[in-house]
């Protein structure tokens, strides 16, 4: 496994741990421990940890957080970083809030945000008041024509306008777009898994991405495509992101999930891998311990890897601050996946 330096030379300053993460602890780390010749960066499960408040936090605390954040924000400075945003962290408000906050900081400093979302449980929601049943296959969602109305209307409108909204309250400027606006994501659809109009992302066209950001805005891209014929598709938001992210050449791709990133025991979180490379993962694919829904993420970690991004990473997005978190610390929340 990828040491706690070579995670460092990727991305995080030397030095100890930094303080925004004794500020705002999601979990406890313990020493790292060998399991079958790698190394496990363990975090400690079940710990009953209470997030202090900034009102809790003394002003030398609050000017070391910044003094100690200075490299990091000089490192990424002027770099791209994808977010794709989902799961739990859309469905809680303050979690919600803590994303949006994580954003305009990064942007504030002069870092370049883009974030890519998905939004199945606000359509979980649409389809019911509409009386359509949700029905998935593998994972995916069955997107027949009404449904596939309904994920437009929904992605396209009311949460990716409610995320700019929050975004500019928050003292940041951001554009919403779906994957049709400047023929961003092109795809085709998959019709050998008979699920309808879900498709899968063939062509990337970051030319009004690129035009935003370097305006200094920051995009906010609802995961729905187009074919050749002009066919609306609904796209998975985790592939979306990482094709976005090779296609704008990021320096970080970000996957907010429901799980604390990689972990060679699933139902044990101290047994989460810190940092992996391509070839570890795979090896760990074969063994069957990346299973299950875990699997596309780091194939799509993998390939956007090959096609230039620095860094993936895998973070839980339940946790308070995750994008800091992962950013500004040297032993980060989540799983660092690299080259």
């Amino acid at each position: 496994m990828a040491s706690l330096t070579q995670r460092q030379s990727l991305g995080r300053a030397a030095g100890t741990q930094h303080a925004f993460a004794k500020a705002v602890p999601v979990c406890c780390m313990r020493p790292a421990v060998s399991t079958r010749g790698r190394t496990v960066q363990c975090a400690a499960a079940a710990v009953d940890t209470k997030v202090p408040s900034v009102a809790d936090l003394t002003n030398l605390d609050r000017v070391s957080i910044l003094a100690e954040a200075l490299p990091y924000m000089q490192r990424f400075a002027g770099k791209t970083i994808v977010v794709k945003y989902g799961g739990a962290a859309m469905k809680d408000p303050t979690l919600k809030a803590g994303v949006i906050t994580d954003l305009v900081l990064l942007w504030t400093v002069g870092i370049r945000p883009v974030l890519v979302h998905g939004g199945g449980p606000e359509i979980n929601s649409w389809l019911g008041k509409l009386g359509i049943q949700p029905e998935f296959k593998g994972g995916l969602r069955v997107t027949d024509a009404d449904t596939m109305e309904v994920v437009e209307m929904v992605l396209g409108g009311r949460v990716n306008k409610s995320l700019v909204s929050l975004i500019q309250q928050s003292g940041g400027k951001a554009v919403g777009l779906s994957g049709k606006d400047g023929d961003l994501l092109r795809a085709r659809q998959m019709v050998e898994k008979d699920i309808g109009f879900v498709g899968e992302v063939t062509r990337v066209d970051a030319t009004l991405l690129r035009s935003l950001v370097n305006s200094g805005y920051i995009p906010v891209v609802a995961t729905v495509a187009t074919d050749e014929n002009g066919q609306a598709l609904n796209v998975n938001a985790d592939t979306a992101a990482g094709e976005i992210a090779a296609a704008l050449q990021a320096e970080k791709l970000i996957l907010m999930t429901d799980v604390p990133g990689v972990l060679k025991d699933k139902d044990d979180v101290a047994t989460k891998f810190a940092s992996l490379n391509i070839r570890e993962c795979r090896q760990l694919t074969e063994d069957g311990i990346i299973a299950g829904g875990m699997i596309p993420k780091v194939q799509c970690c993998i390939r956007c890897l090959s096609q230039g991004v620095t860094a993936a990473h895998i973070i839980d997005g339940r946790s308070r601050h995750s994008v800091l978190m992962e950013l500004l610390t040297d032993e980060g929340v989540g799983t660092m996946i690299t080259g």
